[in-house]
């Protein structure tokens, strides 16, 4: 089995909700008249990661950004993955969807390594990580920098998924790019190789407006591996672009 996979590389502007649509919108007209399946959004990409407005601006999941997306998946007739932020109560998640073609919200992670000194208050962690059924197979979900930590990607890898998918918000000073999507390869590729499937990773394009990391800029550069660890795409350098890639979804 194959899936066409629209890896959509986009710049976010922090708390610019509508704005962040229209570039949402933008690339899901591009990955449909590609003949995409699924299309894949970064980390925080309606409100900017670690982003304090967000305790503010983000929705309940389900809720009106889920729904909104779900619309969208309806509309142009593909599967999409975006990372959101989601406010349950005083908490606020760092996370990320799965949404079937037909509106349906198949899959919901909660980032677990949330790296507490980049806003305050911090996001509050999840602790699940799975894998769920659809019609290109079982597909997991992580995000950032959860693939930094060994335990996640034992324990995605026992959910047995046929494709992963990780939203980044990828970032260093300006003058460390392009190199340093070197270890976002190196990442992505390693975390493929331990779950033992298929990984896109989709990050941002941009720079970071507040806390400890104000003006780091986001890379692009998104990469997606396959279950051995070989490069089948790569994004621009710190540029939007809309990489479309045929994924095998391998036999178990």
């Amino acid at each position: 089995m194959e899936i066409l996979i629209a890896v959509c590389q986009i710049f976010c502007i922090d708390g610019d909700r509508e704005g962040n649509y229209v570039r949402i919108e933008n690339a899901l007209r591009q990955a449909r008249d590609a003949g995409a399946e699924m299309a894949c959004f970064p980390e925080m990409c309606l409100l900017g990661w670690v982003n304090p407005e967000a305790y503010q601006l983000a929705y309940p999941i389900p809720g009106k950004d889920s729904e909104r997306l779900g619309n969208l998946a309806r509309l142009y007739g593909m599967m999409i993955v975006a990372g959101l932020g989601e406010k349950e109560g005083e908490s606020l998640y760092d996370s990320a969807i799965l949404v079937d073609r037909d509106g349906s919200l198949l899959l919901k992670h909660r980032k677990i390594n949330i790296l507490t000194e980049l806003m305050k208050p911090p996001y509050t962690p999840g602790n699940t990580i799975r894998a769920v059924e659809t019609r290109y197979g079982r597909i997991g979900l992580l995000i950032c920098a959860d693939t930094f930590v060994e335990e996640h990607l034992i324990r995605m890898k026992a959910e047995k998924p046929d494709l992963v998918i990780v939203p980044y918000g990828w970032a260093a000073k300006k003058d460390e790019w392009p190199e340093h999507g070197k270890s976002l390869q190196n990442t992505v590729c390693k975390a493929a190789r331990r779950i033992g499937a298929p990984v896109v990773g989709v990050n941002l394009t941009g720079s970071i407006t507040h806390g400890p990391w104000s003006g780091y800029t986001y890379g692009g550069q998104s990469v997606v591996c396959d279950a051995s660890g070989k490069i089948l795409a790569l994004g621009s350098d710190r540029d939007r672009d809309i990489i479309i890639v045929r994924v095998a979804i391998p036999k178990k």
